[in-house]
């Protein structure tokens, strides 16, 4: 990871989240595996121009799943980390202001 830009992969955008960000001011990110909590934090205080108080991290594991088309087939779903930020009060990314 050299820079900022490689540790947030993408925003996760579903009905918790959603949730979160509306009541509680928190917001989720799929990151990068070896990211750290305080390169996250930096990462979101850079890229957002906010102030970040807490930041939450889980390592989801890969599942196996079925097909949707043939039951036997079994299809694998790579694992991925997971950052739950919380922002200071009075704080909104635009990002996650329009989905809900």
């Amino acid at each position: 990871m050299t820079s900022i830009y490689d540790i947030l992969r993408r925003p996760l955008v579903t009905e918790k989240s959603s949730f979160q960000s509306a009541k509680l001011n928190q917001y989720a990110f799929e990151v990068h595996p070896k990211a750290t909590k305080q390169q996250i934090k930096e990462a979101v205080e850079v890229l957002f121009d906010v102030t970040v108080t807490r930041v939450n991290v889980m390592i989801h594991p890969p599942k196996i799943t079925r097909s949707l088309r043939n039951r036997r087939r079994q299809i694998r779903r790579s694992a991925y980390k997971k950052a739950i930020v919380t922002l200071k009060p009075g704080d909104r990314i635009d990002v996650f202001e329009g989905v809900q």
